[in-house]
């Protein structure tokens, strides 16, 4: 069901990139500027965005996602070369496998720093650029770890379950407005993160089929972009099932 307006056409969007360093992001930043987007990139690590392969006149802001110094010094740097942005993209994340006995206060504090707060300095600082316009586009990137509990995620599920309720929260605020919000959870893609997985990862994606299948699903007007669907719906399944019922499944998975 669309309940966004379908967005077909890249040519001339402008669009900013949060984590663009590796993986999806980098996958969506290439395929969006040949798709004809000006696209802006921010991650951590400069070197790294100059090995992009991108339009001539891509924007590349290094900064930490975590610092509000940061956020505010970018989107001073994109009020003054572009005007604004069209879409915005977060796809910045942490993820280390842990177990309930494994947390490590430190550790903790970081994934929560990377998965969430930045979100959170990021929307606010890009809010009142698409509220002046009363048009844009947030994309969110969740996960299907967010959908209920699961194992050695004690650092990043429940930061995803929290992007899911703060999607639904934005689109219900923001559509009035104008503005589109859209969920995305990927299943399992190869990352640098997913390589430090020590399990079989089910329906295992290339970032490049992530990309294209977010594209495809903002094609589509969706809120939730959910893939691969042979996966993630039987994921979605398993959540309307009471925790008593899901219980013996995550515990076999578990060991």
């Amino acid at each position: 069901m669309a309940l966004n307006p379908p967005l077909t056409d890249w040519h001339g969007q402008r669009v900013w990139i949060i984590g663009a360093s590796s993986g999806i992001g980098r996958a969506l930043a290439e395929t969006l500027g040949r798709l004809g987007a000006r696209v802006a990139i921010s991650a951590r690590r400069a070197a790294v965005l100059d090995e992009l392969a991108l339009p001539d006149d891509a924007l590349r802001l290094p900064f930490d996602a975590c610092s509000k110094a940061g956020w505010a010094a970018a989107i001073g740097f994109l009020h003054q070369r572009w005007g604004g942005v069209d879409v915005w993209v977060h796809c910045a994340a942490d993820y280390q496998p842990t177990r309930a006995w494994q947390l490590d206060a430190d550790a903790a504090s970081r994934a929560l720093d990377v998965n969430l707060h930045s979100v959170y300095l990021g929307l606010a600082t890009i809010m009142p650029v698409l509220l002046a316009n009363q048009s844009g586009r947030l994309v969110l990137l969740a996960s299907p770890s967010g959908y209920f509990g699961m194992p050695e995620a004690i650092n990043y599920g429940p930061h995803k379950a929290a992007l899911i309720n703060l999607a639904e929260i934005l689109h219900v605020d923001l559509a009035q407005k104008g503005i589109a919000v859209h969920l995305v959870n990927p299943g399992f893609v190869a990352t640098r993160l997913t390589a430090r997985n020590d399990f079989a990862m089910p329906a295992l994606q290339t970032p490049q089929q992530a990309a294209d299948a977010i594209v495809a699903g903002l094609a589509r007007g969706e809120f939730e972009t959910h893939f691969p669907r042979r996966f993630t719906l039987w994921l979605k399944l398993l959540r309307l099932l009471p925790f008593a019922l899901r219980r013996p499944l995550l515990r076999r998975i578990a060991r």
